[in-house]
């Protein structure tokens, strides 16, 4: 007898200006898994397609989707995925441009163990999961429970997250060679309430503009580029920006001014410009006042994209930024994306 269901997880933008490793943002684009049980086959077998369909890998003891599940599954009694499984990913995330493909990828695996298994995990314990795999709760969060979130990781005895064992998102495609069907078979159960979070007011008016260069920035690379430590000065700027802004993005009507100024950051889009040229102009020539409708721009996770938040005047605020990037001979494409709301498994 034949099964199927379908699991939606959207993408993500983290960081949101002064809300460095703090905040996160759901956004309409969608990575959707449609999973049968019942098709003749051993192993699982992963079809792709949409963005990064060249470049992921579908053996899945090598794939970070199914590799997230297995944990899952391990971590509650099940050795092997069901037989006859069969998964098509269809992606419309980006990867590599600060858009949460990683973290995106993280939740549909945990989604993925929960219902190939029938666990029926609370979603704060399917956040414990994802926590053990991606260490930074903002993007995974956004994307579980959707909206404007803050969040924040307990921090853990490394004994009780045994890098060995847990498919970490951060090293793939490099996991061990031996990472076969008999790797990582008695993987840590993570500990309960890892990470918590809360979610913010949004007002609906808001949609975010993202401009999407046509290059690949990795998260490791652009973290390489952050200081080991701050001054005072800087984060009590940060801290005093982010205190208004995880208010004022809710208020009705928003306010341009009382934004623009709140999603200014020193924390880590100063180090990361000389890795997105073009980043400087954007931030500081386009304002409120130049282009009606805008509140606040900032670099959507590690970028290289940019979110810019606005009520209207869409068009023209993704022109002016495409403008400046063609100047420095980059290529963009653009979206008017929705806040999204959170992951869905459907039958």
């Amino acid at each position: 007898m034949t099964s199927s269901f379908i699991i939606r997880v959207p993408a993500t933008s983290a960081n949101i200006g002064p809300g460095f490793d703090v905040v996160g943002l759901s956004l309409s684009l969608y990575l959707t898994l449609t999973v049968t049980i019942g098709e003749n086959s051993t192993l699982p077998v992963i079809t792709y397609s949409g963005e990064g369909a060249d470049e992921v890998p579908l053996d899945p003891y090598r794939n970070l989707m199914t590799r997230v599940a297995l944990y899952v599954l391990r971590c509650n009694g099940f050795r092997i995925f069901p037989p006859n499984l069969s998964i098509h990913c269809d992606n419309q995330i980006p990867f590599g441009r600060g858009l949460g493909s990683s973290g995106a990828a993280v939740i549909a695996g945990v989604l993925l163990g929960d219902s190939l298994g029938k666990l029926n995990l609370s979603r704060e314990r399917m956040l414990d999961y994802a926590l053990m795999v991606e260490r930074h709760p903002d993007n995974v969060t956004a994307a579980l429970v959707g909206g404007f979130v803050g969040s924040y990781l307990r921090e853990l005895d490394p004994k009780a997250t045994e890098a060995a064992q847990v498919p970490l998102s951060e090293v793939l495609p490099e996991y061990p060679p031996d990472a076969g069907e008999d790797w990582g078979l008695s993987p840590p159960v993570p500990p309960l309430g890892i990470g918590h979070y809360v979610r913010f007011k949004w007002n609906s008016s808001i949609k975010a503009v993202a401009i999407i260069p046509r290059f690949e920035l990795s998260t490791a690379k652009a973290r390489a580029v952050l200081p080991e430590s701050y001054s005072r000065k800087d984060l009590v700027f940060n801290m005093q920006r982010l205190a208004v802004l995880t208010t004022a993005l809710g208020q009705t009507p928003p306010d341009p001014e009382l934004i623009f100024e709140a999603m200014k950051d020193r924390v880590h889009q100063p180090y990361r410009k000389t890795l997105i040229p073009g980043l400087p102009a954007v931030t500081s020539l386009i304002t409120p006042a130049s282009h009606p409708g805008l509140l606040g721009i900032c670099l959507s996770g590690a970028g290289p994209t940019i979110l810019a938040l606005a009520t209207h005047n869409f068009e023209n605020i993704a022109g002016k930024i495409q403008e400046i990037f063609q100047q420095e001979q980059i290529e963009v494409d653009w979206k008017i994306l929705e806040v999204a709301g959170g992951s869905t498994v459907d039958s």
